[in-house]
């Protein structure tokens, strides 16, 4: 399905990006990540900025967006303001406060000096929020109270690795399922360096997702503003199985 894709009464997906109402969520950015890899020895262009002010801006005019929150891990280093996170940090405040009327940050575990650095002072920084009835928070712990019926996470960057032969096409996507009786929504990266963490062959890394049964989830995969219902992790590894057999005969 193209354009907007209801996963709750209140809560659509809209690419990478969960609207509820006017509000537009998005999670995991980790700006500055080129330059990051550019240290460890992989030459990469910062390309990544670019393209994530061109999808917000295409998510927010085919939603109708007025406000955006960020649910954490909004720049890449832990410690330090590199000159890429400066300066697209900067650049990134700059569209956002000309194009909505309230900018929330959540804060994620690559976000402890997000406080500390001057030119964000116009966020709105908490380590979670509720929202209507629904609790926002990271991801990378489970706050004390949970009071709300539906759960917000970022911080696992799923997609699911759908094998081709050799091959494996990585595809971001959401999962929703059941958490402590309530509903865990869990969102993949507003980040284009890469695709994310395989749910499918890789280990989980988020206190919530090693709490439930990660079989049971709903797979929701988004590829170009496009929406894909996979059913659920179970159903899918099934299908993965026989197609495996099928070519072992």
């Amino acid at each position: 399905m193209t354009g907007t894709f209801k996963i709750t009464t209140d809560l659509e997906i809209c690419d990478l990006a969960l609207l509820i109402e006017d509000t537009m969520i998005i999670a995991d950015l980790h700006l500055g990540y080129e330059q990051y890899l550019n240290k460890k020895g992989f030459m990469l262009p910062s390309f990544q900025f670019k393209k994530i002010i061109d999808r917000i801006n295409k998510i927010r005019e085919l939603s109708g967006a007025k406000n955006i929150i960020i649910n954490g891990d909004l720049k890449h280093e832990f410690g330090k303001v590199t000159y890429q996170e400066n300066k697209e940090l900067k650049g990134l405040l700059d569209y956002l406060e000309e194009n909505f009327k309230e900018i929330t940050l959540i804060k994620g575990n690559h976000d402890p000096i997000i406080p500390y650095i001057s030119h964000l002072k116009n966020f709105k920084i908490s380590d979670s929020m509720k929202f209507q009835d629904h609790l926002i928070t990271h991801g990378h712990f489970i706050p004390e109270k949970i009071e709300t019926q539906t759960i917000i996470i970022g911080h696992e960057h799923p997609c699911v690795g759908l094998r081709s032969g050799e091959r494996i096409e990585k595809i971001k996507c959401y999962l929703k399922g059941p958490f402590r009786g309530r509903e865990l929504v869990v969102m993949p990266s507003f980040n284009f360096v890469t695709e994310g963490s395989d749910i499918l062959h890789e280990a989980i890394i988020s206190p919530f997702l090693k709490e439930t049964r990660l079989s049971q989830f709903r797979v929701y995969a988004v590829e170009n503003f496009k929406v894909f219902d996979f059913r659920t992790v179970e159903d899918i590894t099934k299908i993965m199985e026989q197609q495996v057999t099928r070519g072992w005969r």
